[in-house]
């Protein structure tokens, strides 16, 4: 290049900073001085303008040159000059640096050359301080980091539905109707200051990455002022949008959607990008000359524990259920949540509710809302999470397998999450969900790989899983054998396990205490007329057997629970409970399940299990109320026998409950 051809506007640009920092505005700009030196120059001076920052770089040292470019230096391969302004430009090409070439003699200069500058201010921003506003240029904005003082910005999948005649969720189209979908969405600032124009061959692109494009969607508002119109500019089939340089202090706003959860597939991450790009010749394509990045974390789905408050209690109104109906209404009263009962036309004769769906959340710093999980299990109430819950902040999401068979494990029945608890050293601050499974190696049930830890579960992060082993049951669910209760009043938890021992060991007390012919099932016709006692269940050697079996596989489950939540014995309440093994050699409940309870804060909705009469009350509800209400809680015994138990199922199985969200932010943790 000669002095001759140093006449073209230099264009610089840069993420927008807060004053008075004079570096890091432009994108550092290299010249090599030797191509534009005429022939015979030795040595060059330096002039500049006072809102340019020129320093010369000679074999990696870098020094600063001065206004009055009375300074020389010489000239060599390796001498670079690097440039940056300290604030944009209010016009083009008004700032400038000159280039004086001398020969040997250095008397006056031999040639001149010279470079028009332009700095335009480029930020593309989020809340990246997770503060719920959109600060300007946070140097971690392209970058995630956990916990308490981590940095990055949140994304919420629109999995809600704001519009009520749309048959899905907000992020099933490209459209936005209302204002109120808008909320569900993060905002994006593009922030620009220059020029009012850019140069003639450049011009402003958003974009995001092929890979993400399945994963996020960018709306842009257009006509502000005059009949607002939200145009769908960025996901799916749309990888980059032109940006319209307004010109002076710009401050364009966009909305971002989440479009899918985090899965085995994908970790959570997505970024968009900013770049201005540069003409070269045609044919050529457009070249950047400087990209700023923002990068967003999808929210997980976020389980809610036994410990947390109650908000809604779903059941089923079946033909045959009017009495336990009545029962699950007299609980929910006393607490301060809402009954709501799917009825017939819904649930269309499928009882288990629990086992149709687990409610959860998702969370942002400028808002979070209660997500449904669909389980895969499909029974007659798979249409009753889209028609009945899905709606304005209540987000829904399932996952179908595509090659797996479905099975009972599949129901969310067999998904659980404990309280908060720290483990091998580890917090887990939003609890560990446990899903039921086989035993290593058998080849038995398990969850498909879609929904368990392999997939969606694990993928979320917060939650570590923990896979506990249930093929040993008939139905094969957690709930059958476990659950958590608060202690009112504390942050303290008690772990409910089911215990064929405790339940031999009261029957042996009340035998010696000369009531081995107590009746179990009294007062329920066709059960009582077997005249079942506790000497009879005592000296039936088949049954004591299986139970002895039985216990050693829930001693299984107790192992991992005391290992994988840092529990010890002293957290763990052994409520009496016997099975049965059916035909496939596999358990199930002998009299109602009592450790299938709903919790509503300290109010307990347990399985009455018209167990042996003393003194004409039935001693196992004595001793579950000696074991439980000492901590604060409430017992309320549901008979469920001829609407749950003889199905297979309890009272948590069928019964739901909606619950407040965590007040921990799952951003703090560090998974």
């Amino acid at each position: 290049m000669t002095g001759a051809e140093w006449g073209r506007v230099g264009l610089g640009c840069g993420p927008a900073v807060n004053p008075p920092d004079p570096l890091g505005l432009l994108l550092w700009t290299l010249w090599g001085l030797l191509r534009a030196a005429p022939a015979g120059a030795q040595t060059f001076s330096l002039k500049h303008s006072e809102d340019v920052r020129v320093e010369v770089v000679r074999d990696g040292e870098a020094e600063e040159v001065a206004t009055n470019g009375k300074q020389r230096w010489a000239l060599s391969p390796s001498t670079t000059l690097r440039l940056t302004m300290s604030k944009a430009s209010t016009e083009a090409s008004t700032d400038k640096v000159t280039v004086n070439y001398y020969d040997e003699e250095g008397i006056a200069p031999i040639d001149q050359a010279g470079l028009f500058l332009t700095a335009i201010e480029i930020s593309l921003d989020v809340d990246a301080d997770r503060d719920g506003e959109v600060e300007k240029n946070n140097p971690k904005k392209a970058t995630w980091t956990w916990g308490p003082e981590g940095q990055g910005a949140i994304l919420l999948v629109n999995c809600d539905r704001d519009t009520p005649w749309l048959p899905k969720e907000d992020f099933s189209d490209n459209k936005v109707y209302s204002k109120e979908d808008l909320k569900d969405m993060s905002p994006m600032v593009l922030r620009t200051k220059g020029p009012d124009r850019l140069p003639a061959g450049y011009e402003m692109v958003l974009y995001i990455a092929m890979g993400d494009s399945d994963k996020v969607g960018v709306f842009y508002v257009e006509n502000p002022f005059f009949g607002q119109r939200y145009v769908h500019i960025l996901g799916r089939q749309k990888l980059y949008h032109v940006v319209k340089y307004t010109g002076g202090s710009a401050e364009l706003l966009f909305f971002v959607e989440g479009l899918r959860f985090p899965d085995e597939s994908f970790s959570g991450l997505v970024s968009i990008h900013v770049s201005l790009l540069e003409y070269m010749a045609e044919g050529i394509p457009l070249t950047p000359i400087f990209t700023d990045t923002v990068t967003f974390r999808i929210a997980p789905w976020i389980m809610t524990p036994n410990i947390l408050p109650p908000v809604s209690v779903f059941v089923c109104c079946m033909k045959d259920n009017y009495l336990f109906l009545k029962e699950v209404k007299n609980l929910v009263e006393k607490t301060n949540c809402e009954l709501k009962v799917c009825f017939q036309y819904m649930n269309r004769g499928d009882r288990w509710i629990q086992d149709e769906i687990e409610f959860g959340y998702i969370e942002a710093p400028h808002k979070g809302f209660p997500v449904v999980l669909d389980s895969p299990r499909d029974g007659n109430l798979k249409d009753f999470p889209v028609k009945q819950l899905l709606g304005p902040d209540f987000g829904y999401v399932t996952r179908e397998p595509l090659f797996e068979s479905v099975t009972s494990l599949d129901s969310c029945g067999n998904l659980e999450v404990s309280p908060p608890v720290v483990a091998n050293g580890k917090e887990y601050p939003l609890g560990r969900i446990l899903i039921g499974g086989n035993l290593p190696g058998s080849g038995g049930r398990r969850m498909t790989k879609v929904v368990r830890v392999g997939d969606f579960l694990q993928a979320q992060q917060v939650q570590a899983p923990v896979e506990l082993y249930s093929d040993w049951l008939t139905v094969g669910h957690v709930d059958e054998f476990m659950t958590f209760i608060p202690v009112p009043g504390t942050k303290e938890f008690r772990l409910l396990m089911a215990s064929t021992s405790a339940c031999y060991k009261l029957f042996r007390e009340k035998q010696k205490e000369g009531h081995g012919e107590a009746i179990m099932f009294k007062g329920l016709g066709g059960m009582s007329s077997k005249r079942i006692t506790i000497n009879k269940i005592l000296s039936n050697e088949n049954l004591v057997q299986e139970n002895l079996y039985f216990q050693r596989c829930l001693d299984w489950n107790r192992d991992i629970l005391k290992k994988e939540l840092g529990l010890t014995e002293q957290d763990i309440i052994d409520l009496p409970a016997l099975f049965k093994m059916d035909e496939d050699r596999q358990a199930r409940a002998f009299f109602p399940n009592m450790v299938n309870m709903i919790v509503l804060d300290k109010d307990l909705g347990i399985p009455k299990p018209f167990g042996p009469q003393v003194e004409e009350e039935c001693c196992l509800e004595t001793q579950v109320r000696a074991l439980l209400e000492p901590l604060g809680v409430t017992c309320t015994f549901i008979d469920d026998i001829s609407a749950y138990h003889k199905f297979l199922g309890e009272v948590h199985c069928g019964t739901n409950v909606h619950r407040k969200p965590f007040a921990f932010k799952w951003w703090h943790m560090v998974p």
